[in-house]
């Protein structure tokens, strides 16, 4: 499998968003990293309803 085509910059904000190491990002599926995004997307829109 290889690394996402994502830039350096989008890398490093996700990592930080998702609280894992950039290495573990890079080498995560699409499809885990999309799983991923969702709920962070929906735990802050749940955030920002209270």
């Amino acid at each position: 499998m290889r690394p996402l085509q994502i830039s350096a910059e989008t890398a490093v904000k996700l990592a930080e968003q998702l609280n894992i190491p950039l290495e573990q990002l890079m080498h995560m599926p699409q499809h885990i990293l999309m799983k991923k995004l969702a709920e962070a997307a929906a735990k802050e829109k749940q955030e920002n309803q209270e």
